[in-house]
């Protein structure tokens, strides 16, 4: 190999290391993140769905919540449909545990 196939093969590392940590390493800190908050729903959370609407989880299934959105209202959303839980913070929990 010659000093200028080196240099290219150099250069392809360093991109690569670069598009490593800005990319696809918080990419997979945000999944990991939100598979904690998913899988840590619990009853009487108040939760933020992805299409807005506010409820409290009055039921936890194997892959959907029942959320009360109103009094004697309730729905049933897939899990990953829940964007956020209020009433608690996930990180914090863990580092108690």
């Amino acid at each position: 190999m010659n000093q200028s196939t080196l240099t290219l093969v150099l250069y392809f590392v360093v991109f690569f290391g670069i598009m490593y940590f800005l990319l696809i390493r918080p990419q997979q800190k945000q999944a990991k993140k939100r598979q904690a908050l998913i899988s840590s729903l619990r009853t009487r959370d108040q939760v933020i769905t992805t299409g807005g609407i506010y409820g409290k989880i009055t039921k936890v299934k194997e892959d959907s919540v029942i959320v009360q959105v109103a009094e004697k209202v309730e729905i049933e959303f897939a899990k990953s449909a829940i964007a956020s839980v209020e009433n608690r913070d996930i990180e914090l929990e863990k580092k108690e545990k």
